[in-house]
């Protein structure tokens, strides 16, 4: 039940607060994460996206599962974990975005979990990495 990772780094052509925005708004989240359905579910502290901010993601398969922002720096950062209802743990997913010289932008995508059974991970973050690379190819 070894720890899984993803990593994905990618330009865009919008600029870093564009594209920053976009992925900090939960329910933009479903054109990422297809076919899950992404619903709010509570607003940040601070910021209706920012930490504390709460989503709730149902994939056509297994139970809802929720995804809590614990670190949002705008334009530069968002964190968040899975807080409930998940067959994963020590889940960490980390989104770094930086503006390039030609007025774009650059993401790198990290997520690290480990399955609570054997081969949960490894299934999971081989469909997972598919259906982020699929829906973040649709916004570059």
């Amino acid at each position: 039940m070894g720890q899984q990772k993803i990593s994905i780094s990618r330009d865009f052509k919008m600029p870093v607060g564009e594209l920053y925005a976009y992925l900090a708004e939960h329910e933009n989240l479903g054109k990422v994460f297809a076919p899950a359905k992404v619903t709010r579910v509570r607003d940040g502290n601070d910021t209706r996206n920012g930490v504390g901010s709460v989503r709730r993601l149902k994939l056509p398969v297994g139970g809802p599962f929720e995804e809590t922002v614990t670190a949002a720096i705008e334009n530069e950062l968002i964190e968040y974990r899975i807080t409930k209802g998940s067959p994963l743990k020590n889940h960490l997913g980390t989104m770094v975005f930086t503006a390039r010289p030609d007025g774009g932008s650059h993401l790198d995508y990290t997520i690290v979990f480990e399955g609570k059974l054997p081969l949960i991970g490894p299934i999971v973050r081989s469909a997972l990495e598919k259906a982020i690379n699929d829906g973040l190819g649709k916004l570059a």
